[in-house]
């Protein structure tokens, strides 16, 4: 059984200022967002079963149960969180995972959670252990266990809460601990989007975002947008200060085009870093297998850029794979960037280590 937190008496004094978060007013890219679930483009099937969760917890006039929402950066999971509330209307606080370091930064959140409020925690995956422990039994029994003074003279302290709900975003569910995640009762995977999907998007930001836009130039946007809403968002910003620059304020199809051209933007959304990452795989170690980071030293970046920004998208898009010996262009890969493959190339990930296991599959 793990040791309850020790807090001392000065750690469990209501703040000053509670932390309540009204999400209402917000500048111009969380303006972007839907307000309602109804209203949201995508994500169909995660919608569907989080409205009947609602609709149930409405009913029957209880808290909704606590919801975890992971995927990719920029596909919804905020938006999400802050349409919930407002369907169920009930008060709504916000955290970052990154800055509850210890339990007594938590404990203001939910002594001042209403009845049915949400706590919306984003990056949960950056809990320290200490306060994912601390959060067993508010999650569970409404209640947390507070240890008072040291030695002998030490005594627990149980504070009863408001019953609430704990949302929880995560792009590395992965790093979650099971007994924490097990604690959710309402587990969705947010998938990427269509390029349909994302072309009503940018039509409908477009719009409020006060620019005309063609079909054709939505189109080209969404294509270029790496199946993610965010980035299709920050693409549509750019074209319009483009398009109301150089263009007369109107968006159409050769105003994107030479805006996204300008941005450094090819037909697949792929950027600079990225064809330089691909580039340096052809050019230096051609066409691999190769380390990481070789390739990460080679461009002077960070590994975890790389890792964590370049090559999720260039591996879904199938531009290069993970062999057991490293990062390799694939056959689309070289067709990206215009090379033929070379005649002894193979495509299979899954390539023999040497000549002798070679022969053994013959």
């Amino acid at each position: 059984m793990a040791r309850e937190p020790i807090l001392s008496a000065e750690d469990t004094a209501p703040p000053t200022v509670a932390p309540v978060i009204d999400p209402e007013q917000r500048e111009e890219d969380v303006a972007l967002r839907p307000k309602r679930m109804e209203d949201m483009v995508g994500q169909r099937e995660v919608y569907e079963r989080l409205k009947i969760a609602v609709d149930a917890a409405l009913i029957r006039g209880e808290p909704l149960g606590h919801v975890l929402l992971d995927g990719p950066p920029g596909l919804g999971k905020t938006t999400f969180a802050t349409c919930i509330p407002r369907a169920l209307n009930v008060p709504l606080q916000i955290a970052s995972g990154a800055t509850l370091m210890a339990p007594k930064d938590l404990l203001p959140y939910l002594t001042n959670a209403e009845e049915g409020s949400i706590l919306f925690i984003d990056e949960i995956h950056r809990l320290p252990k200490s306060v994912e422990e601390f959060m067993y039994p508010a999650m569970e029994d409404f209640r947390v266990d507070i240890t008072l003074g040291e030695g002998v003279s030490a005594r627990t302290v149980n504070m009863s809460l408001r019953p609430f709900t704990i949302i929880g975003a995560t792009t590395r569910s992965g790093l979650l601990s099971a007994p924490l995640r097990d604690r959710f009762q309402v587990r969705e995977h947010l998938e990427f989007y269509s390029d349909e999907e994302l072309t009503e998007i940018v039509r409908r930001n477009a719009a409020k975002l006060r620019i005309e836009i063609d079909d054709a130039a939505a189109e080209k946007i969404a294509s270029c947008s790496r199946g993610t809403p965010r980035v299709a968002n920050n693409r549509l910003r750019w074209v319009r200060d483009y398009a109301t620059s150089r263009a007369d304020g109107k968006i159409t199809l050769d105003v994107a085009k030479t805006a996204l051209k300008m941005l450094g933007i090819d037909q697949m959304g792929l950027d600079v870093q990225d064809r330089k990452y691909l580039e340096t795989i052809l050019r230096v170690f051609h066409g691999g297998p190769v380390g990481v980071e070789a390739v990460a030293h080679t461009l002077n970046t960070a590994t975890d850029t790389l890792t964590d920004e370049v090559e999720p998208f260039l591996l879904r898009a199938e531009l290069v794979v993970r062999s057991p010996r490293g990062r390799k262009l694939t056959t689309a890969g070289y067709h990206h960037l215009g090379v033929t493959p070379p005649a002894d190339f193979r495509s299979s990930y899954a390539e023999p280590l040497d000549a002798e296991q070679d022969r053994l599959f013959e």
